[in-house]
């Protein structure tokens, strides 16, 4: 189908030192704008993002320093990307909490306005979970062919769940599951233990405060001290342990948090 378009689209996707859109930064952006003709043009560019890049990052992007050392930093580009975009709309995956938040962090430091109230955000992971519904109902329908009656009906939904957890079992044995960057967790099996470990790989608490890293280790999920190991932060700063158990968090985050304070003194 031909996009009926007023203005050009932008489709864009960036790779980064992280996610956190205030400290982290570009090492990747890759521009197809869609012009109103039909037409398609592409900019890809790499990124010096003149901060070391986490391991745990270029994991999952393939980037690591010595790739990026000699080229341009983001303010060196910003104006052939300002220039590039133009008036575009701007589109891709899950652009509107991270992509474009950063794209728009990286020209206000590198001096540029850049203007979104004339402009058109089309996010296609949004329209995504708009048109494609994810509940119970939808799964009830995809894995088992049937439709719910009796929808939040406690039974109803029970029994429903207990026939789409089935039937998931059955579709998925022997496939291999991969997370959202691209990293094999496993192969799906019928174990409801290597369910649980591949369902649950990163939780740490229920809440989801806390996760394991790469290396096995829990690290804040949250706040200033985001992919920071918990056992370091202690060490940094000691008052936040403090400040956490004051603190409005549910009583099993704080569990998990003592439990690893605790591990930290034995292991002294």
């Amino acid at each position: 189908m031909k996009l009926n378009l007023r203005n050009s689209i932008a489709f864009f996707d960036l790779e980064a030192t992280g996610t956190n859109i205030s400290t982290d930064r570009i090492v990747e952006i890759s521009i197809v704008k869609l012009n109103i003709d039909g037409g398609q043009e592409i900019y890809t560019r790499r990124v010096n993002p003149g901060v070391p890049i986490p391991l745990e990052a270029s994991l999952i992007h393939g980037l690591y320093d010595k790739d990026v050392k000699n080229e341009p930093s983001f303010k060196d580009i910003s104006k052939e990307v300002f220039q590039f975009i133009g008036q575009s709309d701007l589109s891709g995956f899950n652009v509107l909490k991270y992509d474009i938040p950063l794209l728009v962090e990286e020209f206000l430091r590198a001096g540029i306005e850049f203007d979104l109230d004339k402009r058109n955000l089309l996010d296609a992971q949004k329209i995504f979970h708009l048109m494609e519904k994810r509940n119970l109902t939808a799964a009830y329908k995809f894995y088992c062919g049937k439709t719910l009656e009796n929808a939040h009906s406690a039974e109803a939904d029970t029994l429903a769940t207990l026939d789409v957890f089935r039937a998931q079992v059955e579709r998925y044995v022997g496939e291999e599951a991969i997370d959202l960057q691209g990293n094999k967790l496993g192969v799906f099996e019928n174990d409801m233990k290597k369910i649980h470990d591949l369902v649950n790989e990163k939780m740490v608490d229920l809440a989801g405060r806390f996760v394991f890293n790469s290396q096995g280790e829990e690290v804040f999920n949250f706040g200033k001290h985001k992919g920071k190991p918990i056992e370091q932060v202690f060490k940094e700063e000691p008052g936040y342990y403090d400040w956490m158990m004051r603190g409005d968090f549910p009583l099993d985050t704080k569990r998990k948090l003592t439990q690893v304070k605790l591990r930290g003194f034995t292991n002294r």
